[in-house]
Order: structure tokens, then C-alpha cells, then sequence
């Protein structure tokens, strides 16, 4: 589907504007940074980098788009024969799906005229800040599982179609093991699983039969739910005869029952023990019911008994905070081939922009592998990793440290030049490993639940001179 008018209205009001002024064509930069992550959450994930390249690669307006923007009255012809003719001709560079991700550093920047670096701004914070948001969620969930597995099952209570099939996408990056959405395993590769609802059981006239029937169907991938009627009079005493029936005669061990509702920690803990009482040490416990990070890391510090866990609206629409939050700024023009810092003032001082075309560097120890901080730069310094260097916090500049035996990795690649495309996404199952592998480089303290340590987002010395030069100048 071509999504080029899946925009707001403003952003075609405004290049109307510049266009008119002469100025649709002034080459432009753009940063798409978050200023707090989600749940107060010491770090976030990168998502949706791969939706973002497919949207600006057919980015084009129809016949129809034109026809109805004339019978708005509001835009020039010389405008909308602009548009017939538009190609996307802008840089774009963006930190790689997976990547743990920090307040104000950019994670998108874009570079080209005015008109389509201001143009692309919606679809880039939708795209991203949704799958970001969910691949951040469903990573607090799974870590506060440990080891034990976390399936998506939201497509139900998602935000629209979109939000089922990409957030199953952004679970998978997070690290589900699969999900309940079928289509995302059709177009994605996530995994689709699942086992069966209260209205099979209810379809037949004794729950016996209805687990009867259902192993006799799926033999090798039997997980009965047992909370239709009494999870621990009826529900597991019929799963068990079904298992003993059915399974055990074909030397069938790989098994298990789901509960949805009720008092988990107390309900698997007599489960367990009654199927291991019955020689089914092997039959695995699966629990879902309105879970997030916290209930699942309470109901483990009180002993719950649990193989493995579907987590549903509370994932997939991140319902403590569902939004990301992320903003879409410009922070550099060209006048006369040099590049010329923009800054935002806000007297709420989290929203005053770093200004300026940026590199953005994560710092890590050679002792430990853990990362150290990230440090914004201007897009022409280079960090030498052969000399120490002093990193600073750039509203309390009084704190410094020095740090040696350090390399320095630059975040954001290539995805755009000119309009084409250079950049190669990785399989989702690589991002997914790729993302594991990351967030095991930042420390533990920053990846707290509550109250985490802060992962610091240093300006260089020469970037912070810039800024608090444009600061001081805007004397009001």
C-alpha cells in the first residue's frame, strides 16, 4: 500500500510554503530522537527501521492524491506539479533495529530539501516510535521471565491491524518466542503458536471429551486449557486421563495445560505436584491472564511453577505508558555549501534540541566489553581511541571523567544517499540475536525495572560550545 498521504496535513501546508518562498530545495537536517523512555526505563529498544526504508522507497503521489489536494483550495499548481514529479532524494542514517537506544541521541537523521526532510517527519515517528515502543516492552517482560519462554498473544486487544502485525514484529526483535498473530509469522518468520480457547472446551458436552478430541488431533502439540470450569477439581483431572489415554500408549511425553485466569502462583504450585504425583513430570505449565513484567516477577519471587508464559494486551499495546514519545526536530540548514546549526528553546528545558549535523558513538570498555556512555559529536570529529578522553555531563559539566583502553563504535549507518536505498536489513531472527547480544553490553543497573542507573548521553566538547553559544545568544 502507498502510504505518502498517510501524513499530517501541515507538512504539505508548510512545503507549499517553501516552495512559494523559494525555498523548497534548501538542504535540511533532522533528527529523530525520545527524550525519557517508556515505564521510566533506563534503556530502549531500536525498531521498525526496516518499515521506515519500504515506506520511503515508494514514496509517490497518484493521480488521486493530486485531484484531491486541488479541491482543497488551498495549494499552488506549482506545488502540485511538484508533487507529480516528486522523488525522494534525501540521506538518511538511523541506528540498527535492536539496538539498545538512549534519550536525545538521534536514532534517524535525515539530510536533503527542505520540503521532503519536513515532509517524511509523520511516517517516521509512527513507524518508529510504535515498534520501539513494543520491542521495548515485550524486552522489560522477557527478562523478567529469566529463562523461562514468553509468548506474544495480543493481536486481539492491538491498536488496529497494524499494531497486531508490526507488534508482533517488535515482540519478536524484544524477545518472544513467538505469537498468536499468524499473519506476522507469514510475513515475518515470528513463530505463530497457540492451543485452544474456552469455546472449544465449551462446544462439547463434557470437558473430557474436548481434551479427548483435541489430543487425538494434535498429539505431538497437546496443551489443554483447564480453567474452563474448576482448574484443580475438574480441568487438570481431565487433562491428565486425556495424557494417560492418549499420550502415554504412544510414548508421547512433550505435553502441557494452560490456566487464564485465577490465582497462578497458588494454582501452579498444586498443579506441579499433582502431575509429577501422576508420572507426568514432563507436561509443561503454560499461564497467561493480563500479565506484564511486574506480575510476572512477583509471581516468581513467590514460587510459581510456570514452563512458559503469553502475555497479551498489556505487551502489545504497552499499556502502562503506550506511548514512545519520540520527536522529530531540525537541527542544521546549509547556507552558501556550509552547515549552519538550528536550536529549539523551551523554557522546559528537556525540550531544548541539540543543534547541529551529529555522529553518534557508543563508548565501550576493552576490560569489560560494557558500554561506558554514548557521546553526540559534530559530523566531522572523530574520537581517537589511541588517546584518553574526558566525556562530561553536559548539564552538570563539573562532572567529568577520563577514560583509556576504550573503542568507540558509531551508531547510526547509512540507509539512504540520494534517495537510494544502500542499506541491507538483516533477517528478523539476526536483529533479534543481534539485540540480545547488546543489551548484554549494558549494565544491569541501567536496565532496572525501577529506579535504574542512568545511562549518560554526553555532548563533545566542541558540540557542547556550539550549543551553549546558540544559547547564550537568544538573550531574552
Amino acid at each position: 500500500m502507498n502510504y505518502t498521504m498517510l501524513t499530517d496535513f501541515y507538512e504539505l501546508t508548510m512545503a507549499n510554503g517553501y516552495l512559494k518562498e523559494g525555498m523548497g530545495d534548501k538542504i535540511s537536517y533532522f533528527d529523530m530522537y525520545f527524550r525519557q523512555a517508556p515505564d521510566g526505563a533506563g534503556v530502549a529498544i531500536m525498531a521498525g527501521v526496516e518499515q521506515l526504508i519500504a515506506y520511503l522507497e515508494n514514496l509517490k503521489f497518484e493521480e488521486e492524491d493530486i485531484a484531491f489536494l486541488r479541491q482543497k483550495n488551498m495549494f499552488d499548481e506549482d506545488f502540485l506539479t511538484y508533487l507529480s514529479n516528486f522523488k525522494f532524494a534525501c540521506d538518511v542514517w538511523a541506528i540498527p533495529e535492536g539496538t539498545p537506544i538512549f534519550p536525545n541521541e538521534p536514532i534517524v537523521t535525515v539530510r536533503g530539501p527542505l520540503i521532503q526532510a519536513q515532509f517524511v517527519e509523520t511516517m517516521i515517528l509512527l513507524t518508529i516510535n510504535h515498534q520501539s515502543l513494543i520491542a521495548t516492552k515485550s524486552n522489560r517482560i522477557v527478562r523478567a521471565a529469566g529463562n523461562i519462554p514468553v509468548m506474544e498473544f495480543g493481536s486481539r486487544r492491538a491498536q488496529g491491524y497494524d499494531g497486531a502485525i508490526y507488534g508482533a514484529r517488535a515482540a519478536y526483535i524484544g524477545g518472544v518466542v513467538g505469537t498468536a498473530c499468524t499473519i506476522s509469522d507469514q510475513l515475518f518468520s515470528v513463530p505463530a503458536l497457540g492451543t485452544m480457547a474456552h469455546s472449544w472446551v465449551q462446544s462439547f458436552d463434557t470437558e473430557y471429551k474436548a481434551f479427548l478430541a483435541y489430543a487425538k488431533a494434535y498429539p505431538n502439540n497437546c496443551t489443554l486449557l483447564i480453567d474452563t470450569y474448576n482448574v484443580l477439581k475438574s480441568g487438570l483431572k481431565n487433562a491428565i486421563r486425556v495424557f494417560d489415554e492418549v499420550l502415554r500408549p504412544l510414548g508421547i511425553t512433550n505435553c502441557g495445560v494452560r490456566i487464564d485466569s485465577g490465582d497462578i502462583t497458588y494454582l501452579t504450585k498444586k498443579c506441579r505436584k499433582i502431575l509429577d504425583d501422576a508420572g507426568w513430570k514432563t507436561a509443561k505449565i503454560v499461564v497467561s491472564n493480563s500479565l506484564d513484567e511486574y506480575i510476572i516477577r512477583d509471581i516468581l519471587l513467590q514460587g510459581a511453577k510456570i514452563d512458559s508464559f503469553g502475555v497479551g494486551e498489556r505487551l502489545i499495546t504497552s499499556k502502562s505508558e503506550p506511548v514512545f514519545g519520540g520527536v522529530y526536530k531540525m537541527v542544521a540548514v546549509e547556507e552558501n555549501g556550509k552547515i549552519q546549526p538550528k536550536i529549539k528553546i523551551s523554557e522546559n528545558v528537556i525540550k531544548i534540541t541539540n543543534p547541529y549535523f551529529k555522529k553518534v558513538y557508543r563508548l565501550y570498555s576493552k576490560e569489560t566489553g560494557m558500554a561506558i556512555a554514548d557521546v553526540l559529536t559534530t559530523f566531522d570529529e572523530t574520537i581517537d581511541t589511541s588517546k584518553p578522553y574526558e566525556i562530561f555531563d553536559p548539564r552538570n559539566t563539573w562532572k567529568r571523567k577520563t577514560i583509556t583502553n576504550f573503542e568507540a563504535v558509531e551508531l547510526q549507518v547509512p540507509i539512504f544517499q540520494k534517495g537510494n536505498c544502500v542499506y541491507h536489513s538483516p533477517s528478523l531472527q539476526e536483529i533479534r540475536a543481534y539485540c540480545e547480544d547488546r543489551l548484554n553490553t549494558i549494565w544491569d543497573e541501567v536496565k532496572r525495572f525501577e529506579n535504574p542507573h542512568e545511562y549518560y548521553v554526553d555532548l563533545s566538547q566542541k558540540l557542547w560550545d556550539i550549543r551553549y553559544k546558540m544559547l547564550s545568544s537568544y538573550n531574552f
